[in-house]
């Protein structure tokens, strides 16, 4: 922005509060959660979702775990009243979900809005007006409070005449002081408490005021001292839910929620990944998930979030970026060594105890079901020992030893950097074995047998081909690997040591896969691993003995 263009911006104004009590405060438990998707989302859309959109989104939102929707505006149009009507026609409500319906304070709106409740089992009528300063001036033309008030007054007095005409719906009654976020507080405090003046509600038969973030105009401290301050002074506190509605003009809609529920709110209306007008609306699956992650039952279910996000994707045709929380592709994943290193650690640790503790993961991904392997640890130049080592473990049942995991990281990132994009499991796993398995250019073991083995000692028949040549040789050893290396050394004179072995059959693989790695170090000290895979386990050995010598000497 060019500084010119500054000075036509001012700071919002703090609230007076200098006992505020939210900083100190938890979130020890879940609000009531209202969808707003098939409403608020809904009239984001460039496509607005049909009829049978709205049906199948309706029941995503049933599975999900909501127990209060708003369905949309029953009185603007025909889709929106006709899907009112299949509602409840189609007997698709369930018995413990409550249909939200809003509506302007004006008498016709409200009449109509009635008319669609017909036979509806639990309703909340939602009744909004623009109550702000700014609104008041440009919209209303320079309209005095005392109108804006009536406008709210007139409106719940027709609600509460027509209740009676829907006499098989249980009404519950929900008023919005619209753009309350840049209202006068003492101005949307005399709104609210003239509203349940004539509603009348009891700690049995609450009056439910929501409080829209209409517009972000604030940092969310400020919209927690907005929330705070309603709640200390609004008459009949106990009788009243306080319900939150942020939008995400400042990009801060969760932060100001979660600090709103801090501040004393009961309730929160939001959609399922943001959508909304302009920047969005609340994201509610993010703000379940962060309260899971700090042990809190929402009584919302994301066990399957990308089955969530498809139906989705699919109805509002607006994609969930990558980056999104807990949703999208790469949220999970690590493309830095350091970070590979670390969750590869903590994922080792699992177990271990009773909590979560892997580092830079927030939440296990399974328990929303996203998949380890493909979703945690990916490759790319940028990778280094511990996520190539998660990788082959995980996708191939390779348990590759501490002191090679930094040679064959080394490998992969000077692999991944020539190739300039990500690497995929399948090619990890090539380039590995290009690298480090069953190597015989200048050494090839054809044939060996164990003519006697004891506890102290092994004799082996070997045949190797060295530099294209057969050679038929006999060894004995310590053990197989031992005895080998003795044959070796008849061959070639012996300018190496075995400095560790290790063997494992490979996890996932059939039951006759097995794999053996060996490290030598020759006498200039240049140390060089290799890996053997065979059925045999004992084969595998000396294939990784005679892959190790060939890496040394090539």
């Amino acid at each position: 922005m060019r500084p010119e263009s500054i000075s036509k911006y001012k700071p919002f104004p703090k609230v007076d509060l200098p006992d505020r009590q939210w900083p100190d405060n938890e979130i020890v438990k879940a609000p009531i959660w209202c969808s707003v998707d098939l409403r608020d989302g809904n009239q984001a859309l460039i496509n607005p979702m049909t009829v049978e959109q709205k049906l199948e989104f309706f029941q995503l939102l049933v599975d999900v775990g909501f127990k209060e929707i708003e369905v949309g505006f029953p009185s603007a149009s025909d889709t929106e009243f006709n899907f009112m009507r299949r509602l409840v026609e189609e007997g698709r409500i369930p018995d413990d979900v409550t249909l939200q319906v809003l509506v302007q304070a004006r008498d016709h709106l409200i009449e109509r809005t009635f008319e669609s409740l017909k036979g509806v089992p639990k309703a909340i009528v939602h009744l909004y007006n623009s109550t702000s300063t700014l609104q008041r001036k440009i919209t209303f033309r320079n309209a005095t409070q005392d109108y804006i008030k009536n406008i709210a007054l007139e409106g719940v007095k027709i609600v509460k005449r027509l209740v009676s005409t829907v006499p098989e719906t249980r009404v519950r009654f929900q008023y919005s002081p619209e753009s309350f976020s840049d209202t006068e507080l003492d101005f949307a405090l005399e709104v609210c408490d003239a509203v349940a003046e004539i509603w009348e509600p009891t700690p049995e038969a609450p009056i439910i005021f929501n409080l829209p973030a209409t517009v972000e105009w604030s940092t969310p401290n400020v919209h927690a001292d907005q929330i705070e301050w309603m709640s200390r002074h609004l008459k009949k506190r106990d009788s009243i839910i306080l319900s939150l509605h942020t939008h995400n003009d400042r990009g801060t809609g969760i932060a100001a929620t979660e600090l709103g529920l801090m501040a004393g709110a009961d309730r929160v209306e939001g959609t399922l990944f943001g959508n909304g007008e302009r920047t969005g609306n609340l994201d509610i699956a993010t703000v379940a998930l962060n309260m899971n992650s700090h042990g809190i039952q929402t009584g919302l279910d994301f066990s399957s979030i990308k089955d969530v996000r498809d139906v989705y994707e699919r109805i509002t045709e607006l994609p969930v970026h990558q980056r999104h929380p807990y949703a999208g592709d790469l949220v999970f994943t690590a493309f830095s060594g350091s970070h590979q290193d670390a969750i590869k650690k903590g994922m080792d640790r699992i177990g271990e105890s009773s909590s979560w503790e892997v580092p830079y993961l927030t939440i296990d991904p399974k328990d929303i079901g996203r998949n380890y392997s493909s979703d945690i640890i990916r490759i790319n130049s940028q990778s280094g020992k511990g996520g190539v080592a998660y990788i082959l473990e995980t996708e191939f049942g390779l348990d590759i030893p501490d002191g090679m995991k930094q040679v064959v990281g080394n490998t992969l990132s000077h692999f991944a950097d020539e190739k300039g994009t990500e690497i995929e499991p399948k090619e990890v796993y090539e380039a590995f074995h290009e690298a480090f398995v069953n190597k015989d250019a200048l050494l090839k073991l054809v044939k060996a047998d164990f003519t006697r083995e004891t506890e102290e000692s092994v004799e082996c028949r070997a045949t190797i081909k060295y530099r294209g040549e057969d050679h038929i040789v006999e060894g004995e050893g310590n053990g197989p690997i031992n005895a080998l290396v003795h044959i070796i050394e008849q061959i070639v004179a012996k300018d190496f040591h075995v400095q560790d072995y290790r063997s494992h059959a490979i996890r996932g693989g059939s039951d006759s896969d097995s794999v053996a790695y060996v490290q030598l170090k020759g006498n200039d000290g240049k140390v060089c691993w290799g890996v053997g895979i065979n059925p045999s386990i004992g084969k595998a050995g000396l294939l990784a003995l005679v892959s190790a010598w060939n890496r040394m000497h090539s």
